[in-house]
């Protein structure tokens, strides 16, 4: 039977003045809204996107390589949430510190050669004091090495279509192409915050480790964002002397979460300064306007020879845009593009259309459906008893 695509269009009228997915504009080029003047004014590089879309609200130079210092981490907490997440390690887990992992300077929690540390903690010791020897010991104990770790990271960057990144270390250490870029930094800061429980870790203030030692160790979290901005919970600081001052933040209001990357900085002051001035800008001028809620379903498809004859697709989060605040109404329309019929068996995460968002001709955003759950073949008997039932009820 030829195949055709059936195409369903549902039109629907929302807010003008859409925020055009991926890069807005080529890497530092100015801005056109004069609201952005002054943005990221002192970064050598800048990103602010909408999490829930990937929508790139403003940019300055994001796809310049530079040194992400500890930033490096939002990886290795990246890779360490998937291994939670697969079972393959728990929080309960206890890891033991290696002489390496023990040897490394600048930002620690003071691990000790043989010492034994839970995930949790040492997850508490990344996210809040940027533990380096934090990094390695839970590096050391999902990779096997080090440096199978790191291997682990790069994949993970070419997974995620990051072309601005190479990662030598799991902490951000100086050394030798070791780079990364705002925008490819916002990429793998959206991808963690999937993980939502992560930002337990990077959105507290303090806490401590050791708590029944002697000697507790006091965790302050280095973005101070988390305590005095409101709706701050996340991610990350760097410094180096070479890559200055770094931060890629995360915060959300009514709906909207926001992450803002700023490399280079030249102090803390600043770079708290300019992030917060990003974040002001986007929650004063932007918001959330959902298409489909979670669970809603959103087209239907024909399975054949499945044990059921139609499969219906529903939303699997929720579906939204970001839209810009009082522009005048324009037509917006979205279209669900399925195949005629599927051949089953099907398996529960496969793709079987797309979802895309149009503004006049253009293409705004494009969402991947994906089968609920697997549709197995039909037996003979269930075929049989189907084309028959067709045969003799038709309308």
């Amino acid at each position: 039977m030829k195949k055709r695509l059936l195409i369903c269009s549902l039109a629907i009228c929302l807010f003008a003045g859409i925020a055009v997915p991926g890069n807005a504009a080529p890497a530092g080029s100015p801005t056109q809204d004069p609201a952005m003047a002054g943005l990221g004014a002192n970064a050598a590089s800048a990103v602010l996107m909408d999490a829930d879309t990937g929508t790139v609200i403003f940019e300055k130079d994001s796809h310049k390589k530079l040194p992400p210092a500890s930033i490096t981490k939002v990886m290795t907490m990246l890779l360490t949430a998937e291994a939670l997440d697969k079972g393959t390690l728990k929080l309960t887990d206890k890891v033991k510190t290696s002489e390496n992992a023990a040897s490394m300077g600048g930002s620690q929690i003071f691990l000790e050669p043989g010492e034994e540390m839970t995930v949790e903690d040492l997850l508490k010791g990344i996210a809040m004091a940027s533990g380096n020897d934090a990094s390695v010991a839970i590096a050391e104990h999902i990779g096997g090495t080090e440096a199978g770790f790191v291997k682990m990271m790069n994949d993970k960057a070419k997974e995620l279509g990051l072309k601005d990144t190479h990662f030598v270390n799991p902490n951000g250490l100086p050394t030798a192409d070791h780079y990364s870029s705002a925008y490819d930094i916002a990429i793998m800061s959206r991808e963690l915050l999937k993980h939502e429980y992560m930002t337990k870790y990077t959105g507290a203030y303090q806490d401590y480790l050791r708590k029944d030692s002697e000697k507790p160790f006091w965790l302050v979290n280095t973005n101070k964002l988390v305590r005095f901005y409101s709706g701050a919970d996340g991610l990350k600081t760097g410094y180096t002397s070479e890559a200055k001052f770094c931060l890629t933040a995360t915060a959300k209001r009514d709906g909207l979460r926001l992450i803002a990357v700023v490399l280079g900085e030249p102090n803390t002051k600043t770079r708290n300064a300019e992030v917060s001035a990003m974040f002001d800008y986007a929650f004063s001028q932007f918001a959330m306007q959902p298409l489909f809620k979670s669970g809603e379903v959103i087209g239907r498809v024909k399975v054949a020879k499945g044990q059921q004859a139609v499969l219906e697709i529903p939303a699997d989060k929720s579906y939204n845009i970001l839209v810009k605040k009082g522009a005048s109404p324009e037509g917006i329309t979205h279209k669900v593009i399925v195949p005629d019929s599927i051949k089953a068996p099907i398996k529960a995460g496969q793709p079987v259309g797309k979802l895309v968002v149009y503004q006049g001709d253009k293409v705004l955003k494009e969402f991947e459906l994906t089968a609920p759950a697997d549709i197995q073949k039909a037996g003979w008997w269930k075929l049989f008893k189907r084309t028959t039932t067709r045969l003799f009820f038709v309308d």
